[in-house]
């Protein structure tokens, strides 16, 4: 299964993370099949900015998103999306 899920990058204590598609069962750290945007929640006000018409063309897909990232595009963008 397709799911759309944050990948975490930066150090230890200072994370930012990636808005990922990839499939369900790869590792956090693994190949994706595409990025979407990113997350930075150490910036105030924190940086989140994401591709909406890909976000979009991956869920018309039957991508399912990750609880993590629809609680952020509820409080970022107002948008509900289906999720995982």
């Amino acid at each position: 299964m397709v799911v759309v899920r944050f990948q975490r990058r930066g150090t230890k204590k200072m994370p930012h993370h990636r808005i990922v598609v990839t499939d369900r069962s790869r590792a956090q750290a693994s190949r994706v099949l595409e990025v979407l945007g990113v997350y930075d929640p150490s910036k105030e006000p924190p940086a989140f900015h994401v591709d909406d018409a890909r976000l979009t063309h991956w869920v018309s897909l039957g991508a399912k998103v990750s609880e993590a990232l629809a609680r952020q595009l509820r409080k970022h963008r107002g948008i509900e999306v289906p999720t995982a």
